[in-house]
Parts: structure tokens; sequence; C-alpha cells
């Protein structure tokens, strides 16, 4: 720990924490009742996906419009706005009934504020790290796992006991609420966080960080988050339609997906120590493609769960090493190489979305089961490109340069 560190850099980490907590269960808590929702609302699997892809789509609107307002007001501020009002949109969708054009509106809105809280949590934990001057960023995408497991138990627990959605989420947005509020005030302020480079700065830097080294770990992260897309929408769709599991046991693939997320986060670091990338990548790939086998193959909800867990262990692995990768061949330090992969982050939920979504209506009953196939096919693109992973450090020659190898932010 820096020996800068004071009292208020700890409550700024605790408070960012939260705010990691707080998603993981507001998304988990949604994601895994997708098949209640689709039932209430009486949708065809066609709605169902445009519903979905929804979600990301204005997610990256609300992204890009909440990093303007970070100029000007700082991103503790938008967080503090945004994080309970992702919370209050759980709770709206649960309210809508049966009212179609409601839903609609509520999923928009969730999609924005949860954009918003995207970029804001993540600017809280990078100002974090800066202050503690080391990499603490896996933790806090850990607590995020961690929350996510709650809302999947919460989901499984409320789905046992015949809990109606608006209760179910209720309680789910009302833990949200007031944690946020009760934190929210020890987030950093912009005068705290730091002056980022200018626009000026990040033109002028854009034009000296190559592409090429980007597309390549991007091409990995896309697929990652294409896979991970698919599960996280359509896994406890899956395990309700084509594998029978009661409505309590649907939640319960998501958890184990996350769990193993836990545990294999917990390691890679080391792991990549030890190994280095390409081979941590390799395995990590075979591991991830095992899993989506196995969950195509999946005869009956107990297996499916498990492979799951087995496609979670794997993929979550990929993210986080592609943002070192990233980070590697970027000569301004001034994370230009992260922001472009992490685009990819975004194209990979939409296309994991947009791809499961189309698939599964053309068949009534293994339409899952073959939409699951994409994912599990493309993974083969993270072999393709596990070289580029270890990829040669750029050199910046400015005598001021900062550091050239950025740390992973995921």
């Amino acid at each position: 720990m820096s020996r800068g560190v004071t009292a208020r850099d700890r409550r700024a980490r605790f408070s960012a924490y939260t705010a990691f907590a707080v998603q993981g269960l507001c998304f988990a808590s949604l994601v895994t009742q997708v098949p209640q929702l689709q039932r209430a609302h009486r949708m065809s699997d066609a709605t169902l996906s445009l519903v979905l892809l929804t979600v990301p789509l204005v997610a990256g609107v609300g992204s890009v419009v909440s990093g303007a307002l970070f100029q000007r007001f700082g991103s503790g501020p938008v967080l503090r706005v945004s994080q309970p009002a992702v919370a209050v949109t759980i709770a709206l969708i649960g309210l809508t009934g049966d009212n179609d054009l409601a839903l609609y509106a509520a999923v928009a809105a969730f999609g924005l504020f949860v954009g918003a809280v995207d970029a804001s949590m993540n600017a809280q934990a990078v100002a974090v790290e800066r202050r503690y001057g080391m990499s603490l960023i896996t933790g806090f995408y850990a607590v995020w796992s961690v929350a996510g497991i709650l809302g999947g138990l919460w989901a499984s627990l409320s789905n046992r006991i015949d809990l109606p959605l608006p209760a179910c989420f209720g309680i789910a947005a009302a833990v949200g609420i007031a944690a946020s509020l009760a934190t929210g005030h020890g987030l950093y302020r912009r005068a705290e966080e730091g002056d980022g480079p200018t626009a000026a700065e990040l033109q002028a830097a854009g034009r000296r960080v190559p592409w090429r080294p980007v597309l390549v770990v991007g091409a990995a992260m896309a697929v990652a988050y294409l896979a991970d897309s698919a599960i996280s929408n359509y896994g406890a769709k899956y395990l309700d339609d084509e594998l029978a599991a009661a409505d309590w046991v649907a939640p319960l693939g998501y958890v184990a997906y996350q769990v193993t997320m836990v545990v294999s986060r917990a390691v890679a670091d080391l792991a990549v120590r030890r190994s280095g990338p390409v081979r941590v990548v390799r395995i990590a790939g075979a591991v991830g493609i095992t899993g989506m086998a196995g969950v195509v193959a999946a005869p009956n909800a107990a297996f499916g769960i498990a492979a799951f867990a087995v496609a979670g262990l794997g993929l979550a692995v990929i993210a986080p090493v592609c943002f070192t990768a990233a980070g590697r061949v970027d000569p301004t330090g001034l994370g230009v190489a992260v922001a472009r992969v992490n685009i990819f982050n975004y194209v990979g939920f939409v296309l994991g979305a947009a791809v499961v979504g189309a698939i599964a209506p053309l068949s009534e009953d293994n339409g899952l089961r073959i939409a699951f196939l994409v994912p599990t096919a493309l993974i083969l693109v993270v072999f393709a490109t596990a070289r580029g992973f270890d990829p040669a450090p750029a050199r910046d020659s400015r005598p001021d340069s900062p550091a050239t190898v950025q740390r992973p932010v995921a």
C-alpha cells in the first residue's frame, strides 16, 4: 500500500466496492428471471431477443453520455445518480405486469443507466488504483461476481417460494438503493479524481497507438463477451425451456458460472506470471470451449449447470489478459489501447444477444441448444489469436513518458 493512502482513500475504495456489488446484484437479479418475464408478458422468443438486445445497445449510449458528463461533474456524482436509478428501473420492470410498452420503456431506461454506471464505477476504480499506486481492479470485478452469485441465489429462492416478480425485483432494488445511498458520499469528487488527458492529448496519442495488435486481442475479447452474453441472457431460459429445470433451478446456471469466474480470476494473475499469457489463454480457451460444448450436449439441468461452471472457469481469464496485452502496445500511457479493446466488450455483448436471439426461434424444441453452438465454435478464435497476447512492449521516446506497460483493468 502506498504511504500516501489516507482514510479518505479507503472510504472511496469501500464505496467503489459497494458500487460494483450493487451493479452485480441488480444485473443478476434481472437476467436470471428472463423466463419469468417472458411468461408474464407472453413474449415470443423473437420479441424476447429484441428486448434483450435493447440493453447493450442503449448501454453503449449511456456510457458515452456519462463520459461526457465526467468532464463537468466527475464520475462520482454521475455514479451517485445513475446507480440508484438502475435499481429503480429493476423495480419498474417488475411492476410492468403484462404492459409491453411499459416493459420496453423500463428496459431501455435500465440499459441507459447501466451504461452510465459501468463507465462511472470503472472510473472510480481507476482513481482508487491511482491513489493506492497498485493494481486493484480485479478485486472490484470479483466483488461484482460475488454479488451476482447472491443475485442469482435470490432469484432461485424467490422462485422456490413463489414470490411474485414485483416483490423479487423490488426487494433486490431496495437493497441496491439503500447501499448506494449509504456509501455514495464516499466516492471521489471531481477535484479528487485528478486531471485526465485533454481531448487534444488523446487525439495525438491515438495516432501513435497501433491498431493491428489491438484488433487481434479485441477479436478474442468479442468472442469471450459473446459467449458471456449468451450465458447471461439465455442461460436460465435454456435450463427452463429445453432442459426442463424447475423455476428455482433455472437461475443456478448463472450462479455456477459466476462462482467459477471468481475462482478463475483469483488465480489467473499467478498463472500468467508462471506460465506466460499465451499458454494461459490457450488453456482458458480449451476450458471455455469444453464448457460450452457441455452446454450444447447437456442431457439434463444438472449437467447443464455443471457445464456453465466449466465455461466460466475458462472465459473469465480472457478479458483481463486482453486488457494487459493492449496496455503493452500503448506507447502513450494514457490507456488509449485499453479503451479501444473495451469497445469489443460491447460488440461481443450485442452480438451475443443478437445471434442467439435470432437463431433460437428457428427450432421450437432445440433452438437455444443450436444457438449455443455459435459461441462454442467462435471460441476457436481465442486459439488463433493467442500469440497476440504477448506482444512486444511499445517504447516511447519521450523523456517524460509515463510507464509503457498499462496495468490490467478488468
